[in-house]
C-alpha cells in the first residue's frame, strides 16, 4: 500500500487512445486540485482471455503502453485479474482500491463496469465512493466523426489500411516495436537499409500493403516507408512488417525497433523484374517523404488528400 494518496484510473488502457487518455487527465487535475499521486490501474492480461479463453487483438503492445504511460508522469500499477475477478464491487473497492492502492481520488470512464460478471457500474462506484469520501469523476466519452472513440474502432481502420483514421482515434501514430530480423534487404534498390519485424501473436493484423511511415532509430524520426504482407515479389509466405529507412545508414539487426505508420499507400504488388520493383520503390519513397515532411501534430494527415473514406 503506497502511503500516499492516489488518484487511480480505471479502464481496459488497451489502446491508450484518446478516451484512455481524458481518463488519465482527470487524474492529474485530481493532483493539482488535492494532492493525490496520478496511478494508472492494469491487468496483467486482458479480462476476455480468462472469461473467454480469447481477447480482442491488441492495437498497443504493453512495451508501449507502458512507456505512454511514464511519459505522462503517472504511476502504474500491474494486478493480475485473476485475482479479483471474482470480486464482488464492494471486495473490489475495499482490498485493492482503498487496501492496496490507497485511493482518495478515482476516474473512469462513462462504460466502466466492475465486480463479477461485470455486475457494477458508474453508479456502484459513485455509492462506494460517496461512502468512504472518495473523490469521483466519471469522463463523458470522447466522439470522433460522431461516434465514441473505442479500440474497436481503432481496430477496424488499422485492418482496413484507414491509417489517418486510428491515427486520429489514437491521439498519435499507430505504432509497433519488434526486433529486427534478418530479410530480403530489399532497401538496397534505393540505397536505404531494410528492416524486417514480424508480429507479436494477438497484435493487429494492418492490411497488406505499402504505408508511409516513421522508423524511431535512438530516439530520432526517420522518414520510412512500409510494405506489410507476403511480399508477392518474393514468393514469401511470412506475414511481416518490411521497412525502406529514408536517410539512414547502419545495421540495425537484432535490435528493438519502433515503426509508426502514417498512411497506406498502395497494395502489394508481384513485379516482373527487379528494375520495376525499385522504380516503384522509388516512387514509394518519394511520396513517403512528402507526406513524412507535410504531416501536421500527431502524424495527422487528413488534410494532404491521401486519407481513405
Amino acid at each position: 500500500m503506497t502511503n500516499q494518496k492516489t488518484a487511480v484510473t480505471l479502464g481496459s488502457f488497451d489502446g491508450l487512445h484518446k478516451g484512455h487518455m481524458k481518463v488519465i487527465a482527470c487524474a492529474f487535475e485530481m493532483q493539482q486540485k488535492h494532492g493525490l499521486l496520478p496511478l494508472v490501474l492494469l491487468f496483467d492480461r486482458h479480462p476476455m482471455l480468462t472469461v473467454a479463453g480469447k481477447a480482442p487483438d491488441t492495437v498497443l503492445q504493453p512495451v508501449l503502453r507502458d512507456e505512454l504511460i511514464a511519459q505522462t508522469g503517472a504511476g502504474k500499477r500491474i494486478i493480475s485479474f485473476r485475482d479479483v475477478k471474482d470480486m464482488t464491487c464492494r471486495e473490489f473497492f475495499e482490498k485493492i482500491l482503498i487496501g492496496q492502492l490507497n485511493a482518495g481520488g478515482i476516474c473512469c470512464g462513462w462504460n466502466y463496469r466492475f465486480g463479477k460478471n461485470n455486475e457494477g457500474g458508474c453508479e456502484e462506484l459513485r455509492a462506494l465512493c460517496e461512502e468512504y469520501g472518495v473523490i469521483l469523476e466519471i469522463s463523458d466519452p470522447v466522439d470522433f466523426d460522431g461516434k465514441p472513440v473505442s479500440s474497436t474502432r481503432i481496430r477496424q481502420a488499422v485492418e482496413s489500411g484507414n491509417i489517418p483514421l486510428a491515427n486520429a482515434l489514437l491521439g498519435r501514430e499507430f505504432r509497433y516495436k519488434q526486433t529486427v530480423v534478418d530479410g530480403q534487404h530489399r532497401g538496397r534498390l534505393i540505397g536505404a537499409p531494410t528492416i524486417n519485424q514480424r508480429f507479436d501473436e494477438g497484435f493487429v493484423k494492418p492490411k497488406k500493403g505499402v504505408y508511409a511511415s516513421i522508423t524511431v532509430v535512438d530516439g530520432k524520426e526517420y522518414p520510412s516507408v512500409t510494405n506489410i504482407g507476403l511480399r508477392p515479389s518474393f514468393e514469401n509466405e511470412d506475414f511481416r512488417s518490411e521497412t525502406c529507412i529514408l536517410g539512414f545508414s547502419g545495421n540495425l539487426y537484432g535490435i528493438d525497433i519502433e515503426v509508426r505508420l502514417l498512411d497506406y499507400l498502395r497494395d502489394e504488388i508481384k513485379f516482373g523484374s527487379t528494375q520495376e520493383l525499385s522504380a516503384q520503390i522509388h516512387k514509394d519513397a518519394e511520396k513517403s517523404m512528402q507526406i513524412f515532411e507535410n504531416r501536421g501534430e500527431n502524424g495527422d494527415v487528413w488534410n494532404m488528400g491521401t486519407a481513405q473514406g
